[in-house]
């Protein structure tokens, strides 16, 4: 074991985000066979790894329970109020957060014009509400945790906030896009403390991933 894994705790997203970054993490010395071979399994001290849902890295990283993490920017955004150091964009993961609604003459803008405002269904309420008060229009947001497409389909919003990495499930479901919020690629957070204590260790990591 190195000395950079007997010093670090690196907290790694489960999902989408998981292969490249385990991935990334093998081409930088740190050994993940045993992460890759257990699927139910969370802590792997012996690497010093850790694997949670994205949504969570920031969380386990403020609290320092992880040193380092990897997540989406996206993640990031929406948890502003997270004191952690953005370090790196890794530059895998890349998806739109996107203002999308159903085919044909956009309900939202005509919303907009008929009453002044737009109902959209989302899980980022931080980036929709932001993206809304930079472009000047008023919303009322509806936030959901299940399969946010179908809130237009039923007609209980004008339009949805989501990511996308392709599109394929916006268009299976008859929705389009009609506005590019933010681009999103996965990035690398620090705890500030950690950033601080374990600098050598964690500049160390930094410079292995950018030679990658």
């Amino acid at each position: 074991m190195s000395a950079l894994q007997e010093r670090l705790t690196i907290a790694v997203p489960r999902g989408a985000l998981m292969r490249e970054a385990l991935d990334l993490l093998d081409t930088i010395g740190i050994d993940t066979s045993e992460v890759r071979a257990n699927d139910r399994k969370l802590l792997f001290e012996e690497v010093g790894i850790v694997t949670m849902r994205p949504s969570d890295v920031p969380t386990y990283v403020e609290a320092g329970a992880a040193d380092i993490g990897i997540t989406g920017k996206d993640v990031l955004m929406e948890q502003s109020e997270r004191e952690v150091y953005e370090l790196l964009d890794l530059g895998f993961g890349r998806c739109v957060m996107v203002l999308a609604s159903v085919a044909g003459d956009d309900p939202a803008a005509e919303a907009l014009r008929r009453l002044g405002v737009m109902r959209v269904a989302t899980k980022y309420r931080k980036i929709a509400m932001a993206h809304f008060e930079r472009t000047g229009r008023q919303a009322e947001i509806v936030e959901v945790k299940g399969s946010v497409e179908l809130a237009p389909l039923t007609g209980m919003v004008d339009a949805i906030v989501d990511l996308t990495a392709t599109g394929t499930t916006l268009r299976e479901n008859g929705l389009v896009v009609r506005e590019e919020i933010v681009v999103s690629t996965a990035r690398l957070i620090a705890n500030p403390v950690a950033h601080k204590l374990k600098a050598a260790a964690i500049d160390d990591l930094l410079e292995r991933l950018r030679a990658a």
